[in-house]
């Protein structure tokens, strides 16, 4: 007698399962995120399956002294800005997830990468999307060495650790996750059983062999990674490829990095030779033109553990509808909102019955506070019709209040501010360096009003 199969209903946001199906998930209240799991018959080798996920398989346990610190030594990628995002370079035993949309260079990237540590290290590619002769191709194209990559093509996650199993890779590369399955499980692949346990799976394989596992993973409409949640926690490094399709330009940056620092950024070009590392960022983010332009300034934003120049553009122009529009492009649409209001009760001026358009010049997405003070002078800019001075650079942080607050590392961004030749800053008070940095003037306010006066000036 057929026994009836059960199953399960778990949100891709957060991992929640239930019973029975409902609109919206209890734990994270997100809707329409629940997803049917049929679940397989549990064999007896299920508690083997899922033991040492961590490494350690004889569960011992051990003081935090007795464990050795020996300091595992990183694999270097070739590739500086990836070799930054990362934190150093590739830690053995470590589990990566690259994400991205679809033509942004994920896999370009690290076959790039996979061709240049093959010569040093043992590497394997596993494709379950592409042909191994479509990976060839794209090689060739890339002119790229490619006598010593192996590559197989395979969906089995069984099949897969096997076969590294045998041949023992430094890196291993699965392309992608979402493809991947496995026999016990009676979903299909892409579901979120299937990828959570494939993922487990490999995670294990890694952290137990010390291989660098890479994993390659698909991303929504709305651009965050696809699948379950819980797909982020089992990895040690999130890392977001992301660019327009039409800039050449693309930015990687770590989400998650417990071997470096978080939000790191790295930038490439896409050449038709591939992915070509950018090493000085911020030159490229100041290519402005030659005619001054009001509603125009420099501002200096922190990406990880560097500093990088943007531009910053407003434009306020009278408003035709009852509702005047306020349109953002890599920033945040309250934060603009918010910063409006502080502008008309603490520095006077009102542009309640103009439309801002406010845009951040690369298709960079800043999301720290710096941008604050940058954003209200260009405002005040566009709306005068007064151009800025173009040696001159601007960050701090508004408060409701109207005062200016100092923010982090702000005699680096000062540092790499006069290296590109600026030579007057406003900051904030708490950001006035004690040592007078040669050939800039630095001009330290405290409220709205003085960072208004200091235009003038």
């Amino acid at each position: 007698m057929a026994t009836k199969s059960k199953s399960a209903y778990v949100c891709n946001d957060c991992g929640a399962d239930y019973r029975k199906w409902q609109g919206q998930c209890g734990e994270c209240q997100a809707w329409n995120t629940l997803s049917e799991v049929r679940l397989g018959p549990t064999s007896g080798t299920g508690k083997v399956l899922r033991s040492g996920f961590a490494g350690a398989v004889d569960g011992a346990v051990k003081t935090l002294a007795e464990i050795a610190l020996d300091e595992i030594p990183r694999i270097n990628t070739g590739t500086g800005e990836l070799d930054l995002v990362l934190g150093g370079g590739l830690v053995p035993g470590s589990a990566i997830l690259v994400g991205g949309e679809p033509g942004a260079g994920k896999s370009t990237l690290l076959l790039q990468t996979l061709c240049k540590l093959a010569g040093t290290q043992s590497a394997l590619y596993v494709t379950g999307e592409e042909s191994p002769q479509q990976v060839a191709m794209r090689a060739r194209r890339l002119d790229l060495p490619t006598e010593k990559l192996e590559i197989m093509a395979e969906t089995s996650v069984e099949t897969v650790c096997a076969i590294a199993e045998q041949k023992r890779p430094k890196i291993l590369v699965v392309d992608s996750i979402q493809v991947m399955h496995m026999e016990e499980i009676a979903s299909a692949p892409g579901s979120v059983s299937q990828v959570r346990e494939s993922a487990s799976m490999l995670v294990r394989f890694a952290k137990q062999t010390g291989t660098v596992l890479i994993l390659v993973g698909h991303v929504t409409k709305d651009g965050s990674l696809a699948g379950p949640k819980v797909l982020e926690h089992m990895i040690d490094c999130s890392l977001m490829l992301e660019g327009s399709s039409d800039s050449h330009f693309r930015t990687l940056r770590s989400h998650k990095n417990r071997f470096g620092a978080v939000n790191e950024l790295g930038v490439f070009a896409m050449t038709d030779k591939g992915l070509k590392e950018v090493a000085n960022p911020s030159a490229i983010f100041l290519q402005r033109g030659e005619e001054v332009s009001s509603g125009s300034v420099v501002m200096v934003v922190w990406e990880g553990t560097r500093p990088l120049l943007v531009e910053l553009q407003a434009l306020v122009d009278d408003s035709h509808l009852g509702n005047p529009r306020r349109v953002t492009l890599g920033l945040d649409h309250n934060r603009l909102s918010m910063l409006l209001a502080v502008l008309h009760r603490h520095g006077g001026i009102s542009v309640g019955d103009q439309d801002v358009f406010v845009n951040v010049v690369g298709g960079v997405k800043v999301m720290e506070t710096s941008a604050d003070l940058a954003l209200i002078l260009s405002v005040v800019s566009s709306f005068r019709d007064r151009t800025l001075p173009q040696d001159l650079v601007v960050f701090g942080e508004v408060g409701l209040a109207g005062e200016i607050r100092p923010v982090a590392n702000g005699q680096e961004r000062l540092r790499e501010a006069a290296k590109h030749g600026f030579t007057r800053a406003i900051v904030p008070a708490g950001n006035a360096p004690k040592q007078a940095i040669k050939g800039m003037t630095v001009i330290p306010v405290r409220r709205v009003t003085e960072a208004l006066d200091a235009l003038t000036q």
